[in-house]
């Protein structure tokens, strides 16, 4: 199916239903091409980045929809093991050190996380 419509923002979803040390992907549309994001729940706090790693721009996850290192400490990017800090979206550890994942703007309305794509994307 061809998306001809974008959808620069979007509802990921409730914040019930991201538990506090998990994450929920999210798709944005832009002229026609998808941009894979991801929430996560940090404690209770809610952040969203795209799914891209900064040293190669390749998706993330190790699994479908998991991001965190083994612990829960860090984003870990599969690919070559780049470790970001989930509140602030810097690679502390890993090739891109010092650069940050790009933040993807979010909102809390009635109960839901409301993302809206970033410029940069």
């Amino acid at each position: 199916m061809t998306v001809t419509s974008d959808r620069t923002r979007v509802v990921v979803g409730k914040t019930d239903e991201i538990a506090p040390g998990s994450t929920k992907k999210f798709l944005f549309v832009l002229r026609g091409q998808e941009i894979e994001a991801f929430a996560l729940n940090r404690g209770g706090e809610f952040h969203a980045y795209l799914n891209r790693c900064r040293h190669l721009p390749m998706t993330m996850d190790w699994v479908e929809n998991q991001f965190f290192t083994e612990d829960g400490a860090y984003i870990q990017c599969a690919t070559h093991g780049a470790c970001y800090v989930p509140e602030t979206g810097e690679c502390v550890e890993g090739p891109p050190f010092g650069k940050f994942l790009i933040r993807v703007p979010i909102e809390i309305e009635g109960g839901e996380i409301v993302a809206t794509l970033p410029a940069e994307a």
